[in-house]
């Protein structure tokens, strides 16, 4: 634990020492509700603080590429030191997108505690995944990543069939090598399971307003998000555009996906998967004018 200290006393701006156990916040303190769209959020009951708005690194991502990693290291970088100069501190990415490497070049240079990493691990071995944990960590050139995803759980049994996996990532969160675990969810019954579980610190949920690659349906899902912010975890919206399919005949659609993450209420943030530097301008804006028209709500309001 003498390692987590240390690093906990030098990022001062993003946890204190000790605030990595699930649960274990930051010294009471009066929040405000960001205004901005680049505003510092708190993840769930974690330490971590994040940009409202995140880029997400993993459109039509698979076998170890996506749209953002198949523009080529030099676009990529332009594209995430656009976003990061715009504000954004929060960059998702994961093992499936290969984005880990193209993340660490486009912020090379830039002080650690001055951005959030996210990434994921398909690997359902707990062997495999402490290999995974210990990869990552070279691939995105750090010493820590902020938050670590089981990816893709389908099973409604989940957290009992890949305990092993949990195990693994709770135990390199007491190492100091991540800050936070979670998990994505691509059904209603992993989702089920997740909001039972004490282990789950972060849900990355498909969410959006026309039910594009989501779940279940609109109502139910935001139903079940109430609960899990309410409960505490970190909640994290994806999916905002429905993978491209709710604006590829009607791209002003967009304003209205963004407007919908900021009024459900049920999510602390949301990444989008942005490709070119005009799409992070248009996510700024569009978000700035929601928060404008219809505000935040923090999490103590919802347990009001």
């Amino acid at each position: 634990m003498e390692r987590i200290s240390r690093r906990e006393f030098v990022g001062t701006s993003l946890a204190v020492t000790g605030a990595m156990a699930f649960g274990a916040a930051e010294p009471a303190e009066a929040e405000a509700p960001p205004k901005r769209p680049t505003d510092r959020v708190r993840i769930g009951k974690t330490s971590i603080k994040a940009s409202m708005v995140g880029m997400g690194t993993g459109s039509i991502g698979s076998n170890h590429s996506s749209n953002q990693t198949r523009l080529g290291q030099e676009a990529f970088t332009r594209l995430a030191r656009h976003a990061f100069d715009s504000g954004i501190n929060f960059f998702d990415c994961a093992d499936q997108y290969g984005s880990n490497p193209y993340i660490r070049e486009a912020l090379k240079g830039i002080p650690r505690d001055k951005y959030v990493i996210q990434t994921k691990t398909n690997n359902r071995d707990p062997e495999g995944a402490k290999a995974d944990i210990d990869r990552f960590l070279k691939e995105l050139g750090v010493d820590y990543i902020d938050s670590l995803i089981l990816h893709c759980a389908t099973e409604g049994d989940w957290t009992t069939r890949y305990r092993g996996v949990m195990d693994v990532m709770e135990e390199a969160r007491h190492k100091g090598k991540i800050r936070a675990h979670g998990v994505t969810c691509h059904s209603y019954a992993a989702l089920e399971a997740a909001y039972a579980s004490d282990w789950v610190m972060i849900n990355q949920v498909r969410f959006n307003p026309r039910q594009a690659h989501m779940d279940n349906d609109v109502e139910t899902c935001k139903a079940l998000f109430a609960k899990m912010r309410k409960k505490g975890q970190g909640m994290i919206g994806m999916k905002v555009v429905g993978q491209g399919d709710l604006i590829a005949n009607n791209p002003e659609y967009r304003d209205v996906c963004y407007r919908f993450q900021i009024e459900s209420g049920v999510v602390d943030a949301f990444v989008v998967g942005l490709e070119k530097l005009e799409h992070v301008d248009h996510m700024l804006k569009g978000t700035q004018v929601a928060l404008n028209e219809v505000g935040y709500t923090l999490p103590h309001k919802m347990l009001a």
